[in-house]
């Protein structure tokens, strides 16, 4: 189920927003739990993408930036792994999904960003074992009819998946979750507390006034309810006194 995920997401965004929200608040120092990427691993069927994985990815695509990866990619052919990546790409596009594209705006890594965006989704394989090949200890799986390095890009796209993350968009994943993920989220969760940008006649007002408005509101609630429960004191006393009275009476 997506919804473990949806809630821990969540639950970083909402740590964030109470720091945020906070008179002294202490950002350049808050130690930012928020997820920047998800790296969502798909089965290598060579066939479709299931169900699970569409409905999965459509409720994740709003909250973090999806990478999609094709785990285990060198349990299919060359052949079927292309088809395979072109078949998940026509499927996300016409579900709607929205993963995330690395930035072709910036000269500096357009190109690189341009050409790895036509790879996605990156295939991967990994291995916990080391094996010398050559002259060097590498990751990689031992097969009968040979041998498939995790680090070599003839084999799959590992590389390139590391160089994107942490060498040529870190940065730009950092600024897509505070700018679209965590402001969609703040946005919903400050309406959901009765903020909003414009009054009844779409003025612009301050956060102060809205503050004011909603603590004035609290306030008045809770003087209802002190006078609601003053006159249900008066009236039980009142009550108690008559029974007294005529308890006097009898005697």
């Amino acid at each position: 189920s997506y919804k473990p995920i949806v809630e821990f997401i969540d639950a970083q965004f909402e740590a964030y927003l109470q720091e945020e929200l906070k008179i002294k608040r202490v950002l350049h120092n808050y130690h930012d739990t928020r997820i920047h990427a998800c790296l969502y691993f798909i089965a290598p069927t060579g066939h479709s993408l299931k169900s699970l994985d569409l409905v999965t990815m459509k409720k994740l695509d709003s909250k973090v930036n999806i990478i999609p990866i094709i785990a285990k990619s060198d349990a299919i052919s060359k052949s079927e792994l292309t088809k395979f990546k072109i078949k998940i790409t026509s499927e996300l596009v016409s579900n709607g999904v929205q993963i995330y594209q690395f930035p072709t705006d910036d000269e500096s890594v357009a190109e690189i960003n341009g050409t790895m965006n036509a790879h996605l989704p990156f295939a991967v394989i990994g291995s916990t074992e080391e094996l010398k090949i050559g002259n060097k200890i590498m990751k990689a799986r031992q097969y009968p009819w040979g041998t498939v390095q995790v680090e070599n890009e003839a084999h799959c796209d590992f590389v390139k998946l590391r160089e994107m993350l942490i060498h040529v968009n870190m940065e730009d994943l950092r600024e897509q979750t505070h700018t679209r993920h965590y402001e969609l989220y703040r946005r919903c969760k400050l309406e959901e507390m009765g903020f909003k940008d414009t009054d009844p006649d779409s003025k612009p007002f301050s956060l102060q006034e809205t503050y004011e408005a909603k603590r004035n509101e609290f306030l008045g609630e809770l003087q209802k309810k002190e006078e609601a429960m003053r006159q249900m004191f008066v009236q039980r006393v009142k009550e108690k006194e008559a029974e007294l009275k005529e308890a006097e009476k009898e005697v």
